[in-house]
């Protein structure tokens, strides 16, 4: 399914908002994710199914000095 990732149209096969974390390594680092501007808790990202044509924006924290 193609769905929108941070603004680019991008295809998954991943089912789940967790599925996709995982995907892109981001398991166990600081993020915010959002799915049709709304936030999603990280509690609820295994619950939280992708949709075809979904928005979704994942921004992550960088540490720095």
């Amino acid at each position: 399914m193609q769905i929108y990732l941070n603004g680019e149209l991008t295809h998954t096969a991943c089912s789940t908002l967790l599925e996709l974390i995982e995907e892109l390594a981001l398991d166990g680092k600081r993020f915010a994710v959002e799915k049709n501007e709304i936030i999603i808790p990280k509690s609820k990202l295994a619950q939280t199914t992708l949709c075809a044509e979904d928005q979704i924006e994942i921004i992550h924290a960088v540490g720095g000095g």
